[in-house]
C-alpha cells in the first residue's frame, strides 16, 4: 500500500528536494501540498494536479499518513505539532525543533495526537557515512571525533530567513551543525553531552560575494544577517568521547569539504566529502583506515548528488507502522537542541569576557 504524502511548505527545500522525490516514487502518493502562498499553490498545483491548501487545516489524517513539513525553521515546532494534534504523523526537516521549549510542545502533540514525528537529517543516509560506520568495530574504544563542514561560499540569502535569529534560531550551528551531530549520534548512539564550549564568528553572513550560488539567492533589500556563519566548539560526551566541531557558511577554502574523523585505541578511521549540493566540491570521497602507521584507502560507492534526501524515504511506511519508534525523534532532537542552547551560551560568555573586541575595519573580510 502506498504511503499517502503531503508537503507543507514550498519554498526550495519543498520545490526541489521533496516534490520531485515523492513524485516519482512507487511507494508514495503525493496526495497535497500546503503554503500560504498563492503563487507557490498555483505554481505547484499546475505543475503536478494535486490539491493545493493555504494552511494545515484543510488536511485529515483520513486522507494523509505523513506530512514532509519543510517551512521556516521558526515555524517547524508550530506547523508540526498542529498535524500531530490532528493525528497526522509528521517528517520534519531539520532542525527538529529551536528550544527545549519546542521540544516539548511537540512531544505533547505526539502523545495527544496519535501521530508519529520522523526527523529528517540526511547525512546519516550517505553511502560513504554508512561506509564509515562498518568500520567502528575496527577501531577499538573511540576516544575522539572531528566533525567538519566548512564551505567555500556557501551563505543562505542574505537578510533573508536563515539568517535572521528570530526566525531561524541561530545561523550555521542550526543549519550545518545539525547535520553533523546527527551524524555523530548515528555513527555512535545519541548521548547526553557533559561539556559545551563555542565560539562563533560573523565574517561573511553579510557579504553577498559568499552567497550560496546554486539556490540563486540574491540579498534581501534593507535587511542584515544576525547570526553566526561560523561556530567552532570542544564537546565531551556523557561516555567520555570528546568531540571537535566546526561548521562554516563560508571561509577562504577553494572547496567545500566535510570531515568526519574516529580516533579510536586500535586506530583512525577518516572519511572527507563534501555534505549538501553545492558545485564547490571534492571530486569523490575518500574512506581511509590507519593502524599502526599504515593507511589504506577504502573503496567507497559512488552515487548521485541528493541521494541521501530520497534515502530517507527508503521504508518509512515501516517505521510508521511501527509503535516502537513514538517519541525517538523529539528524544533526540531535544538532546541536540539542550546542545545547541549550551553551546550558545558559552560563546555568548566569551564575548562578554574582558578582552573580547570586534575586528578592527582592516580584519574584516574583503567583499569585493
Amino acid at each position: 500500500m502506498k504511503v499517502r504524502a503531503a508537503v507543507v511548505g514550498l519554498g526550495w527545500a519543498g520545490r526541489e528536494l521533496w516534490l520531485p522525490r515523492l513524485r516519482t516514487r512507487e511507494d508514495f502518493e503525493l496526495v497535497a501540498a500546503v503554503d500560504p502562498d498563492p503563487a507557490s499553490r498555483a505554481a505547484v498545483g499546475e505543475a503536478t494536479g494535486v490539491a493545493t491548501h493555504a494552511a494545515v487545516d484543510a488536511l485529515s489524517a483520513q486522507e494523509i499518513d505523513v506530512a514532509v513539513v519543510a517551512v521556516p525553521n521558526h515555524l517547524h515546532a508550530e506547523v508540526a505539532a498542529a498535524l500531530l494534534e490532528r493525528g497526522i504523523s509528521v517528517f520534519l526537516e531539520k532542525p527538529v525543533c529551536l528550544t527545549t521549549a519546542e521540544a516539548e510542545l511537540l512531544a505533547r502533540a505526539e502523545r495527544a495526537g496519535g501521530g508519529m514525528l520522523l526527523a529528517g537529517s540526511a547525512a546519516r543516509h550517505r553511502a560513504d557515512v554508512q561506509e564509515l560506520a562498518r568500520l567502528i568495530p575496527e577501531l577499538g574504544r573511540i576516544r575522539h571525533v572531528e566533525l567538519t563542514w566548512v564551505r567555500a561560499r556557501g551563505v543562505p540569502k542574505a537578510g533573508g530567513w536563515f539568517t535572521q535569529r528570530s526566525q531561524s534560531g541561530g545561523g550555521v550551528l542550526v543549519d550545518l551543525g545539525w547535520h553533523l551531530l546527527d551524524a555523530l549520534a548515528a555513527l555512535l548512539g545519541p548521548a547526553r553531552f557533559e561539556q559545551v564550549i563555542g565560539a562563533t564568528s560573523d565574517d561573511f553572513v553579510n557579504a553577498g560575494a559568499w552567497s550560496a550560488s546554486w539556490r540563486q539567492d540574491q540579498p534581501a533589500a534593507g535587511q542584515a544577517g544576525d547570526v553566526e556563519d561560523s561556530a567552532r566548539g570542544f564537546l565531551i560526551r556523557e561516555d567520555g568521547i570528546s568531540v571537535s566541531l566546526r561548521a562554516s557558511w563560508a571561509s577562504h577554502e577553494a572547496l567545500d569539504v566535510s570531515l568526519i574523523r574516529l580516533e579510536g585505541s586500535a586506530g583512525t578511521a577518516q572519511l572527507r566529502c563534501t555534505f549538501g549540493f553545492s558545485p564547490n566540491r571534492h571530486p569523490e570521497s575518500l574512506l581511509t583506515l590507519t593502524q599502526e602507521g599504515a593507511t589504506r584507502q577504502l573503496p567507497v560507492p559512488t552515487e548521485a548528488i541528493g541521494a541521501e534526501y530520497g534515502r530517507q524515504l527508503d521504508g518509512l511506511g515501516a517505521i510508521l507502522a511501527d509503535p516502537a519508534n513514538r517519541g525517538k525523534a523529539i528524544a533526540q532532537a531535544h538532546g541536540t537542541v539542550q546542545l545547541i542552547e549550551s553551546f550558545y551560551e558559552s560563546a555568548r560568555a566569551a564575548a562578554r569576557a574582558p578582552g573580547a573586541r570586534t575586528p578592527a575595519a582592516h580584519e574584516q573580510v574583503r567583499t569585493a
